[in-house]
């Protein structure tokens, strides 16, 4: 990326950091000097991946939060950890999510693809927001996927968990366009507070995603496999986003290899933005006013 770390003395928090291409990108960051907070579900995992990304990159400073993000009361718990810990932030990667092959709820019931891949960005990065806005400048980078394109009609906002018809293909679409629909309308709300919020297609990537999903999406998988890139391709717009100087400023873009793009026009409504949001701080119990409040 350049001749010297670029991320001495700033604070980069990863969700779904144990594994795929939020691994990936862990040792990237770490190489470059960030102090890494690896937000995990498993804590041997999560221990075994600080370990590693240590002695491979040589930076000491990695540790790991533990949090099922698909529970809101986890997702709060481990915010209000880490804001008492008084530690500042400077990035913070959204980049856990899952594909479901069957329709089901989180223990807070609401449909889990809509629940992991959108919801908790929305509340984790809204619980975070102030303390990125007192560590500015400061980036948040979501990421999303050219999957939104099987959201063919937007957002479903008449069923939007799924409870009249579900597909797997069709719900993780739409979580990823409204990935998309997060990253511009919190862009809006930031323009001028030091803080910049992107998004990204990481490609496809071959992974363990979506791996305990049944035969279906195993064949999927095995597909994906064969013909995808490896994490450490996926995740180089991730790191992109997080650590080069090029994008100090850039703020509601959508990104592949590293490149500007444009999603589909349905990532483009200004109004579902909108809404989406109103909805999304319904569903987490969060007031719908400026970002952080």
């Amino acid at each position: 990326m350049s001749d010297g770390p670029q991320l001495l003395g700033k604070t980069c928090m990863i969700t779904g950091a144990s594994n795929g291409i939020g691994k990936a990108a862990a040792h990237e960051l770490a190489k470059e000097g960030a102090e890494l907070l690896l937000v995990c579900r498993d804590a041997q995992r999560a221990q075994a991946t600080v370990e590693e990304i240590k002695q491979r990159s040589g930076n000491p400073k990695v540790e790991y939060l533990l949090a099922d993000l698909s529970s809101q009361a986890d997702t709060r718990r481990m915010a209000n950890e880490f804001l008492a810990s008084g530690k500042p932030l400077h990035i913070l990667l959204n980049n856990a999510g899952a594909v479901v092959q069957f329709r089901s709820e989180t223990v807070d019931g609401i449909e889990t693809t809509f629940a992991l891949n959108h919801l908790a960005y929305f509340l984790l990065t809204n619980l975070l927001l102030d303390r990125l806005r007192e560590s500015s400048p400061a980036r948040i980078v979501n990421v999303s996927s050219d999957a939104h394109k099987r959201a063919f009609h937007g957002i479903n906002f008449d069923d939007i968990e799924g409870k009249k018809s579900y597909g797997t293909l069709k719900a993780y679409g739409q979580s990823k366009l409204a990935n998309i629909l997060f990253t511009k309308e919190l862009a809006s709300r930031l323009e001028g507070s030091g803080v910049t919020v992107n998004c990204l297609h990481p490609g496809f990537v071959a992974s363990r995603f979506g791996h305990n999903n049944g035969r279906f999406m195993q064949g999927v998988m095995s597909f994906i496999q064969v013909f995808g890139r490896t994490n450490e391709k996926g995740s180089e717009s991730s790191v992109y986003l997080c650590a080069s100087p090029e994008v100090e400023h850039m703020n509601g873009e959508y990104i592949y290899d590293c490149k500007v793009t444009q999603p589909t026009e349905h990532a483009l409504d200004r109004e579902a933005a909108k809404r989406l949001w109103q909805l999304s701080a319904e569903m987490t119990g969060l007031a719908d006013s400026q970002p952080g409040s």
